[in-house]
């Protein structure tokens, strides 16, 4: 079972293959609609302690991020291994050929010779055009019907290859996990998935707990600041950060909501990866790791669950590999 040491100071999880994860990383997706310095903000957490950093091919970042490694590592702040370097593979990369350029093209642009866990970003593929990440003909999304499957014994091949140390996968199903597990030679070390008290997920988090899968929770904060791609037809019934019932749980701990938020995962083993380019709001994040939530607490934040996405993804809901339904 993945492992963390019953303290509130527990800072990693161990992977079913060995490796060490950080609780805390750095998520680095970014709205498109508002520029920010991705570098910045990594030099920032680096300095504030954090050693995972989460990105991905089609976040477009990956330039940026690896100037701030260079930089740190040039300073003597780290070390290559001190780091944990999480990057995913995009979904018009499905099909066998184009799984090892589209690592390659991480590893160039990060300027490393291995990533600590490269992800599957979506089960569902899409064509390839160009370099457009969502193709589109007539503004429809153009999905390929390569089987998540076959990607994932590319990203075996991979994990073989040396060049990534462990491999995974990003918003899959139970069921699209079991078959994973069912038909593969090396299982997912990690599911990285939308997780935090609006949507709890109570099942993944116990099916991945009894198979031994790592989570990594995203938008733990409820995606305020998602892309008008991702945005929900429906409405978001209250922004997250300013929901009254974390407020009142985060004032009695004399935290902020968003600590609170990140204590609700690190609590659980679940590794958490929130976004900002805020000096402070980096920094406060860190301090996660000296307090408990209480058992009432986090009874108290499950019941705020409604089943509500951020991302949803819906132009590709009628695929058959679609995950959320």
């Amino acid at each position: 079972m993945c492992s963390m040491e019953d303290s509130p100071e527990a800072r990693t999880i161990e992977l079913n293959d060995g490796a060490h994860m950080p609780l805390l990383g750095l998520g680095t997706w970014k709205s498109s609609n508002r520029p920010t310095s991705t570098q910045g903000a990594a030099e920032t957490a680096i300095a504030a302690g954090y050693r995972h950093i989460d990105t991905a091919h089609s976040y477009c970042n990956e330039v940026d991020i690896g100037k701030a490694l260079q930089a740190k590592m040039q300073q003597g702040i780290i070390r290559r291994q001190d780091m944990f370097i999480t990057s995913k593979l995009w979904c018009t990369h499905h099909s066998p050929a184009d799984i090892p350029v589209c690592l390659n093209r991480s590893l160039k642009d990060l300027q490393l010779d291995h990533l600590d866990l490269y992800l599957v970003h979506f089960p569902v593929g899409l064509q390839k055009m160009g370099n457009e990440l969502f193709p589109r003909v007539d503004g429809k999304i153009l999905t390929s019907d390569v089987d998540y499957v076959d990607v994932w014994r590319g990203m075996e091949a991979l994990k073989a290859s040396g060049k990534v140390k462990s491999i995974g996968v990003s918003n899959f199903s139970i069921l699209q996990l079991e078959r994973l597990l069912a038909l593969c030679r090396v299982p997912p070390a990690v599911n990285q998935v939308e997780l935090h008290p609006y949507l709890v997920q109570t099942d993944m988090i116990e099916f991945c707990r009894s198979r031994n899968i790592a989570l990594t929770a995203y938008s733990p904060f409820g995606s305020p600041e998602r892309p008008p791609e991702l945005l929900r037809k429906d409405t978001d019934p209250h922004k997250l950060l300013e929901d009254p019932v974390v407020a009142e749980i985060a004032a009695r701990h004399r935290r902020s909501s968003a600590q609170v938020l990140l204590r609700y995962h690190v609590q659980q083993g679940i590794a958490v990866i929130p976004k900002s380019d805020k000096p402070h709001h980096i920094l406060e994040n860190t301090k996660i790791f000296d307090f408990r939530l209480t058992v009432e607490d986090m009874k108290t934040l499950r019941g705020l669950d409604r089943g509500w996405r951020a991302c949803a993804i819906e132009e590709v809901r009628s695929h058959p590999y679609y995950p959320f339904e």
